[in-house]
């Protein structure tokens, strides 16, 4: 794939390289932001990458700014990888309300099936197939893959797991929306991209999927106890019970006093790199 890119940032940090680019995608039909974390030893040579797909209202900007994650990443060997969370643009539609919690910034990592959306809102193609392609034609980095992410990103690392047997090394969450089916924020989205039909929102939800998965690859999740859309809205009791009647590994982490900030993720994302290092091999 030899899709032209434009660099638009770069910062050293700890003795690799964060950079930002700019692509037109094919599969969204608008112009999208990515950023790329590279450590140290892709100067010698092909590194594995985690993908960081974050949550409601972010861009690529939220998780490399604030997260902490480049010291480790740069010690094992990690690159990292985070898209945008949507498709953006005049031409792209947002919210019919102009609400924050879908259309732009909240794209929920589903293809769209609904018009208007549907012309646009692609993320599970853009994260699962165009963006690594991308990457792993233009930068020094394998085809060994690890996924990662945060509340609406949660959902998208998990979906993309259980949806694809043998992508990926490894799989992690911060706050996950476990059961979008079953929460008011999935239940906006999934109504404005995928319709009415709730029988086909079950494709898009990783407690529906996790029955079915033919890969059993190991959910290491963190959540805040204190995170005040734990209950409504996030759901990991739902994930602890599909987990357990599919016999699906799952280590469920209830942190008490942490949040949904990014102050809770700073201060476990080194468990999270270091569980997918010994998956990817570093």
């Amino acid at each position: 794939m030899n899709a032209p890119i434009e660099q638009i940032a770069a910062n050293r940090s700890f003795g690799g390289w964060h950079k930002r680019f700019r692509h037109h995608s094919t599969v969204l039909g608008c112009d999208m932001v990515f950023a790329v974390y590279l450590p140290p030893q892709a100067e010698d040579g092909p590194v594995p990458v985690l993908y960081w797909l974050s949550g409601l209202t972010c861009s690529d900007e939220n998780f490399m700014q604030k997260a902490g994650a480049q010291r480790v990443a740069a010690e094992l060997g990690i690159a990292i990888v985070a898209p945008d969370t949507s498709p953006r643009g005049a031409d792209v539609p947002g919210a019919p309300d102009g609400a924050w919690d879908v259309g732009h910034g909240a794209g929920f990592y589903v293809n769209a099936t609904r018009e208007p959306y549907d012309r646009h809102y692609r993320m599970y193609d853009y994260a699962v197939d165009e963006l690594p392609a991308l990457i792993e034609a233009n930068f020094p980095v394998t085809d060994r893959r690890s996924i990662a992410g945060h509340s609406m990103g949660g959902h998208g690392a998990l979906i993309c797991t259980l949806k694809n047997p043998g992508r990926y090394r490894s799989v992690s969450a911060f706050s996950p929306i476990s059961n979008p089916v079953d929460c008011p924020w999935g239940h906006k989205a999934f109504s404005l991209y995928l319709g009415d039909d709730r029988e086909q929102w079950k494709a898009w939800d990783s407690c529906e999927l996790i029955g079915t998965a033919t890969e059993r690859l190991p959910i290491l999740v963190d959540q805040g106890e204190a995170d005040g859309f734990l209950d409504e809205q996030l759901k990991p009791d739902a994930l602890r019970r599909a987990c357990a009647a599919a016999g699906h590994p799952l280590t469920l982490r209830l942190q008490p006093g942490y949040d949904h900030s990014y102050y809770f993720i700073a201060s476990f994302i080194e468990d999270h790199l270091r569980h997918h290092a010994a998956a990817l091999g570093n």
